[in-house]
C-alpha cells in the first residue's frame, strides 16, 4: 500500500467580527395647529438607536412657529414642502398633527398630498387611555407631556441651543403647569396669557417617535417637575 505524506492540520483563525451598520435615523414631525389667537408650530425629531446599548435617543432638528393668522392651507403646503426635502423624503418622515380644535378638514388636506411616511391625526383628550378608531388617535394630554418630561430627565432629548425658537421653547417649558382641580384631575396647560404651541408640537413628534420603545421610556418611573398647582 502506498503511503502519502500528511501535512499538519492548520486551524485558520476566525474572521474578525463584522460591525453592524448603525440603523439609519428616522424622522418624526409634530404639528400643533392653533386657532385664531394661538400660534401653530412644527417640530421635527430625529430618532437614532445606540450601537452599544440599543436604546433610542432623540434630537430636535427643526422648530418653526407660524405667524398668527396663517391660513391652514398655507401651513399644510409649507409642512408638505418641508417633509419632501432630504433627508426627510428618503426616510419617509412620519407626521402627527393636533386635530383637536380644527376638525378633520385639515387632516383631509394632508391626506390628499399622499405623503410617504405615516400620517397620524391626534385628538388630545383629558382621559387616561390611548385609543385608535377610524384613522384617528385619541391621546391623553398627560401622555404627551410626560414623554417630553421623561426624555428631558433622562437626557434622551437633545435640543441645540442655537436652534430657531429654542429659547422660546425653554420659556414655554418653564411656564407649563400641572393644575389639580377640585375633582383631583390633573390639567396640563401654559400659564394664563402664555403659549404652549412649541411644547405641544415637540410632544406630538416625540410621542410618535417614542411609541417604538415604550419599555425604555416608561413615564411611571419618573416624576414631573412641571410647576404643580392646586
Amino acid at each position: 500500500m502506498t503511503s502519502y505524506p500528511t501535512a499538519p492540520y492548520r486551524f485558520m483563525p476566525p474572521p474578525p467580527p463584522v460591525a453592524k451598520p448603525a440603523p439609519r435615523p428616522l424622522y418624526f414631525a409634530g404639528l400643533d395647529l392653533g386657532q385664531s389667537k394661538d400660534y401653530s408650530a412644527l417640530s421635527i425629531i430625529e430618532r437614532t438607536i445606540g450601537a452599544e446599548d440599543n436604546e433610542p435617543s432623540f434630537a430636535l432638528r427643526h422648530l418653526h412657529r407660524y405667524e398668527l393668522g396663517t391660513p391652514y392651507p398655507a401651513i399644510v403646503n409649507d409642512v408638505v414642502e418641508t417633509l419632501r426635502r432630504e433627508p426627510l423624503a428618503s426616510a419617509g418622515a412620519s407626521l402627527a398633527i393636533d386635530q383637536t380644535g380644527v376638525g378633520a378638514a385639515v387632516g383631509d388636506l394632508f391626506r390628499r398630498e399622499n405623503l410617504r411616511g405615516d400620517f397620524m391625526p391626534i385628538i388630545i383628550t383629558g382621559g387616561d387611555q390611548v385609543t385608535y378608531a377610524n384613522g384617528t388617535w385619541r391621546v391623553p394630554k398627560r401622555d404627551l407631556c410626560s414623554i417630553v418630561q421623561v426624555c428631558l430627565q433622562t437626557s434622551r432629548l437633545k435640543i441645540a441651543p442655537n436652534l430657531a425658537h429654542a429659547a422660546t421653547l425653554k420659556t414655554e417649558l418653564e411656564n407649563f403647569r400641572v393644575t389639580i382641580n377640585d375633582s383631583a384631575n390633573d390639567i396640563y396647560a401654559a400659564r394664563a396669557g402664555q403659549h404652549d404651541d412649541l411644547v405641544l408640537s415637540v410632544a406630538l413628534s416625540l410621542w410618535t417617535a417614542a411609541r417604538w420603545a415604550p419599555e425604555q421610556l416608561a413615564a411611571e418611573s419618573y416624576s414631573f417637575d412641571f410647576n404643580v398647582r392646586r
